[in-house]
């Protein structure tokens, strides 16, 4: 009788057996709901105070400029720290600033500056506070059961993101937007209260180094060294790199679709309604790709990943062509559905590959690369637009994303990639090399693929 290896677990089952995991899952979970209502709440408090979409973008362009700015320094302290107690502290923060914009609109007499600076801070809590998941769930997690993990936290992610905006314009419209932010508040403080109680012991390797970061010569490191280390492993293996490359391109397109979609929409397809619609459908279909990626076990997950985030040009090229709504709203549910498949599948690709030891960092260049890219999509788009018709910058868009994403598939390291093996503490075997290049990093396939995942967003590859 031939020999088949067990199914790994599902999240379910990992949920049930893994304490620590449960806790930080559901920890994430409110914070995740947090994530979500506040980019609707906000911006329903800010027309409120204001009336004026120039200070909705001052508050919004605060919060995305600290995130960005801060992003390398919060993978060098995510690699050099203990990573929950980093993922804690910047809870407790986004908890205060929250409440701080609650207790502001609830006194009757916000003041914009108040708003601006508070999400400014939030925004570089988040910045410390994205490197660390991944570290946490390889601290909390065997690199078997990792998929799953990750398969639960994306199932979350876009469940919250279908329900969020909805919730969000509830309180808002039932509570007032003050009541809503305190609410947000409560739900960062909830999820710092569980990660306080999660107990685990971090795994920390770097490239030719045993020791823990935060011990012996690591203490002595400089900051550009660390910078320099990590975005050396960025740039030393071909399939990340150039996926970055492919996921900038996807965040670009994103904005000019988020830009432009919303006018053409109205003016051509029907209304309001049509957009509403479209993005419903999207989230949608990106909760039905994180639950087909806990099912899938795709032999080339890169790859695989990549030409999924190629389908965003369908939307793009159908919202250009003046197509019927119900077509452009479908395509778009199967473009979302594209991203929702990448995120679980990206996350175990890259725990299972990258050294635990400069894991944080090289998320860190993940998330700015990524999103880096949108603040030029939200001016160009309209720019071009202006200049000669909502048209061309959307059949570019489609251009630029179809072209990128799939053609990540003529690099030798994203056809050839498989999972890494675990170690028997769950740790990849890239962990233990003496550097990027003994570890094989561009050829995964110097071992045999395992038969199930061995060990993932933002938000995740792209992050919108």
């Amino acid at each position: 009788m031939p020999h088949t290896e067990p199914r790994p677990p599902g999240p379910s089952r990992l949920l049930r057996h893994n304490h620590p995991f449960r806790l930080f899952f559901i920890g994430r979970s409110l914070s995740l709901i947090g994530d979500a209502v506040i980019p609707a709440a906000l911006a329903l408090a800010v027309l409120r105070v204001t009336g004026s979409a120039s200070a909705l973008a001052l508050v919004l362009g605060c919060a995305m400029g600290t995130r960005l700015l801060l992003l390398p320094l919060g993978g060098v302290l995510g690699d050099r720290f203990d990573a929950r107690k980093i993922a804690l502290t910047t809870d407790l923060v986004r908890c205060a600033t929250q409440l701080f914009v609650g207790v502001q609109l609830l006194s009757g007499s916000p003041e914009l500056w108040h708003m601006a600076a508070a999400e400014a801070v939030s925004g570089a809590a988040t910045a410390f506070a994205l490197p660390t998941l991944p570290t946490l769930v390889t601290a909390m997690v065997d690199g078997k059961d990792r998929h799953a993990a990750n398969t639960a936290l994306g199932v979350v992610k876009s469940g919250t993101r279908v329900g969020g905006p909805a919730l969000a314009g509830g309180l808002v419209l039932v509570a007032g937007p003050g009541l809503a932010f305190l609410l947000q508040g409560l739900c960062f403080a909830a999820s710092a209260c569980l990660l306080s109680a999660v107990r685990v012991r971090m795994r920390r390797t770097a490239p030719g180094q045993e020791t823990a970061p935060g011990q012996g010569d690591q203490d002595r490191r400089s900051l550009r060294k660390d910078l320099v280390e990590g975005w050396h492993e960025v740039r030393s293996r071909d399939w990340y790199w150039t996926s970055l490359v492919a996921h900038a391109a996807w965040n670009g397109a994103a904005a000019v679709l988020t830009t432009l979609g919303p006018v053409l929409a109205v003016r051509e397809l029907g209304g309001e309604g049509v957009w509403v619609a479209m993005l419903q459908t999207g989230a949608v279909g990106l909760l039905l790709g994180s639950l087909l990626a806990g099912r899938a076990h795709p032999r080339r997950p890169i790859l695989m990943a990549n030409l999924g985030l190629a389908t965003y040009a369908l939307p793009l090229i159908l919202l250009a062509a003046g197509a019927p709504a119900p077509a452009t709203i479908a395509a778009y549910g199967v473009a979302q559905a594209g991203l929702g498949f990448l995120s679980p599948v990206w996350e175990t690709s890259v725990q299972a590959a990258i050294p635990s030891g400069v894991l944080a960092r090289v998320t860190s260049y993940d998330w700015l690369l990524s999103m880096a890219a949108m603040p030029l999509g939200y001016v160009l788009g309209p720019l071009a637009a202006d200049a000669w018709g909502p048209s061309v910058p959307l059949y570019a868009a489609a251009l630029m994303v179809g072209v990128v994403c799939a053609g990540t598939a003529a690099v030798p390291g994203v056809r050839d990639f498989r999972q890494p093996p675990a170690t028997p503490n769950g740790s990849a075997a890239s962990d233990k090399a003496d550097s990027p290049s003994d570890a094989k990093a561009d050829s995964p396939t110097e071992t045999k693929a395992p038969t199930s995942a061995d060990a993932a967003p933002l938000e995740s590859a792209p992050r919108p």
